[in-house]
């Protein structure tokens, strides 16, 4: 995720291409109402019709799959089918008034994040685009937390459901949700070809610092509107324990990758990065990045 970018951005290729139909798929779930005859709230409602259509849909979709692509495409097309399904049945969830209707849109939320990494990469950096690119394992931290959230939201949805039913400040939630999922994705389009998911240690021929755009605002506006999302799907979930939590552990976490990145920035272009980190904020509170002088 350097600060670091050229213009150029190449057409969705075919792994791009399988894994947005793969996503469509999965999301095809939401019409699932619309072909039994039945509530929207399908996944809330009591029986097992619901249940055993969601089972048919997943068992046909990925039948599917296996026939339309070899190993190598399925293994990104059953991810962002998968991605899709969470996607698809968030919008059943959301529908109605359900008891569950807030924890629908974390579902949207969440795995319309991870998808986008990978489609965004895919547009952007096809070379660098592998399994790795929908974050889906990014660290056991993130998935510890993410598990965290879960069993945060349905033990109070069980002794404090009165907690979970605060629109107003679910909604708060959701607005953090968009700005920080559509401040990161400003930032890889503009950073374009160059944007990596791992930071980079040698700097290419065509490694050209950017501060235009979203970089004229923050020095770091992927990891501003990383923050920000993490903290806004536990707004959403009105999640008091995580709330605190993830805002500590994103703080450090992104405390201590910005100086490990900004240390090879300052490498990478010396005087010029050190004029342009004094002109321009990092974008994360009491977070001034690596102290160092040339």
């Amino acid at each position: 995720m350097m600060a670091a970018a050229v213009a150029g951005r190449g057409r969705l290729g075919l792994e791009g291409r399988a894994s947005l139909c793969s996503f469509l798929l999965g999301a095809s779930v939401a019409a699932l109402p619309l072909l039994l005859g039945s509530s929207p709230s399908l996944l809330a409602a009591p029986g097992l019709r619901g249940r055993l259509a969601l089972a048919l849909h997943v068992a046909g979709v990925n039948a599917a799959l296996l026939l339309i692509y070899p190993r190598p495409l399925y293994k990104i097309a059953v991810r962002a089918c998968f991605l899709g399904f969470a996607f698809g049945c968030g919008l059943l969830l959301s529908t109605g008034r359900s008891a569950w209707r807030h924890f629908g849109w974390y579902m949207c939320s969440l795995s319309l994040f991870h998808y986008s990494e990978y489609l965004v990469t895919a547009i952007n950096n096809p070379r660098s685009l592998s399994l790795d690119s929908f974050l889906l394992n990014h660290s056991f931290e993130y998935n510890l937390a993410a598990l965290s959230s879960w069993v945060e939201f349905t033990l109070e949805k069980l002794f404090f459901p009165e907690l979970k039913q605060i629109t107003w400040l679910s909604t708060v939630g959701l607005l953090m949700v968009i700005f920080g999922d559509c401040l990161r994705k400003a930032a890889m389009l503009t950073a374009g070809s160059n944007f990596n998911h791992i930071v980079q240690n040698e700097k290419s021929d065509t490694h050209t610092l950017v501060t235009s755009g979203v970089y004229g605002w923050f020095r770091h506006p992927s990891y501003v509107g990383w923050f920000y999302w993490s903290i806004g799907t536990q707004v959403l979930l009105c999640n008091p324990i995580c709330v605190v939590g993830y805002a500590l552990a994103s703080w450090r976490f992104f405390r201590e990758r910005i100086e490990e990145e900004e240390i090879t920035l300052i490498h990478f272009f010396g005087e010029e990065y050190l004029e342009y980190k004094r002109k321009v904020p990092s974008g994360l509170p009491f977070i001034k990045g690596v102290k160092l002088e040339l």
